[in-house]
């Protein structure tokens, strides 16, 4: 083993959307970067096991879906030919696409790409374990971007081939007859809404009494609507208490005070059950950063740990976990060490649920605000009444505007519907600007667009919504 020790000014460990947006700034801010990661190129999970190919099959599904729901129109297409074969490496061609473009910005950057694990040895010092062995790097300062790992349930590990994990599912190993989502939020949803679409018998059970525990009732009960119709069972209030392995796949027994079937047989069982930050075997012991009991790397407003030299961002930092409030904290932190005095507080965070239809939401919950006892205003605009809602046939919508009753401030949004997620980002705009109902009200959105359901949930408020007629009570 080699002890010979080379340097750097900024170590990034972890080539996530948390660690190489910091990467990639800090090098265009002129500090010399040494990124560290276990694959090919840079992109993380998001990029390999997440939100890209995870996309690309809801896409997949999203086709398929509209041709069957195009007879409506007197448009009628046979049942499509699935190749596995040819969508898998269709969506494994999307990823390499991405982490290889990843890979060129890096090498245009000059940045000194490292394949390995990490590991701090002491405050200022990484160990790389790598097929050349181990490699010892010193730096002024590090990042740990080393991201989340999908959660397990206690008691419950099953190493079969028939249980699938959020990364396991997303390797396509085939198209089972019936598949069993344990967990009724984004991830479950999401990847059930994909099998269900290529011809997948899929059940959900979750432990809560409704889908995507934490969100707005109002916005999942049009999601609930639509994949009671597509999921061939919704199994709330139960729990699944054990799994073995059977000849025809894996047997489960559940417990729930409605269960008419005790115990059912899937081919495949996907457990969706939440994340886990990748903050254990990183030698943190070695070094002053903190650890809270969730496994979170504690931070400060830069992101800074205990460690003065040592920063954290993305999952492993905390909720919420997601790609892109990874990319803005790593933004952040490479113009902290830069010397520029910046710190991480948005107002906003859009979270966005890429089902069919999709649900977005920004600012202030509706939920949020109950449990806090904070008085608010509501403008809802369904997409009943809007034109463009209506010549795409996904009249399953609603746009909804959380106000300040005083100022008249835009605190939040939530939408379900079609696109949502395209939408969201002027709710965030919105949000971030302190920008009033009359703002949005005031602003000229083109016509016929789902965009203009955002103005119309203002002029809700007041009481003038052109498409919906509901005077505003004194």
């Amino acid at each position: 083993m080699s002890k010979d020790i080379k340097s750097t000014q900024l170590a990034v460990i972890g080539g996530g959307p948390g660690g190489y947006p910091a990467a990639f700034l800090a090098a265009d801010l002129g500090i010399e970067v040494t990124l560290i990661d276990t694959e090919l190129n840079p992109g993380g999970v998001c990029l390999y096991r997440g939100c890209i190919p995870s996309k690309a099959l809801l896409h997949v599904a999203k086709v398929i879906t509209e041709a069957r729901h195009s007879s409506n129109w007197g448009i009628k297409f046979s049942e499509p030919e699935i190749d596995v074969d040819r969508l898998r490496e269709w969506k494994d061609g999307v990823v390499k696409k991405l982490t290889g473009g990843l890979g060129q910005l890096s090498k245009q950057r000059k940045i000194n790409y490292v394949r390995g694990r990490a590991s701090f040895t002491n405050p200022q010092t990484v160990k790389i374990d790598n097929q050349k062995g181990d490699e010892f790097l010193g730096f002024d300062n590090a990042i740990i971007a080393t991201g989340s790992r999908p959660g397990k349930i206690p008691g419950l590990t099953l190493e079969s081939p028939h249980v699938l994990d959020s990364t396991s599912a997303l390797d396509l190993p085939g198209i089972p007859k019936t598949m069993l989502v344990i967990g009724g939020g984004y991830i479950g949803l999401e990847l059930g809404t994909v099998y269900a679409a290529l011809g997948t018998r899929v059940s959900v059970v979750e432990m809560t009494s409704g889908l995507m525990p934490g969100v707005d009732r109002d916005l999942v009960s049009v999601l609930s609507k639509r994949v009671e119709k597509i999921f061939d069972s919704i199994m709330l209030n139960t729990k699944v208490v054990e799994m073995k392995e059977d000849k025809d796949g894996i047997r489960v027994r559940f417990e729930g005070a409605e269960m008419k079937e005790p115990e059912q047989v899937f081919e495949k069982v996907l457990v969706c059950v939440g994340r886990k930050p990748n903050s254990n075997d990183l030698g943190l012991e070695n070094t002053r950063v903190e650890i809270d009991s969730q496994g979170f790397v504690e931070i400060n407003a830069q992101r800074r740990t205990a460690e003065r030299s040592i920063y954290a961002v993305g999952d492993v930092a905390g909720e919420p976990m997601l790609a892109h409030k990874a990319t803005h904290e790593g933004r952040v932190v490479a113009e902290v060490i830069a010397g520029h005095e910046v710190v991480f507080e948005p107002r906003a965070i859009p979270a966005v649920v890429f089902t069919n239809p999709e649900i977005a939401w920004c600012g202030l919950t509706e939920t949020q605000a109950k449990q806090e006892n904070r008085a608010i205003k509501i403008a809802r605009f369904p997409w009943t009444a809007s034109g463009r809602a209506t010549t795409l046939d996904r009249n399953d919508g609603v746009t909804k505007l959380i106000i300040d009753p005083e100022t008249e401030r835009i605190l939040g949004m939530g939408i379900v519907g079609s696109g949502a997620g395209e939408l969201i980002a002027e709710g965030v705009l919105a949000v971030e600007m302190a920008a009033r109902a009359s703002d949005l009200e005031l602003t000229i959105h083109p016509h016929p667009t789902l965009s203009e359901t955002i103005m119309e949930s203002a002029e809700v408020f007041f009481g003038r919504s052109t498409h919906l007629y509901r005077p505003k009570r004194n």
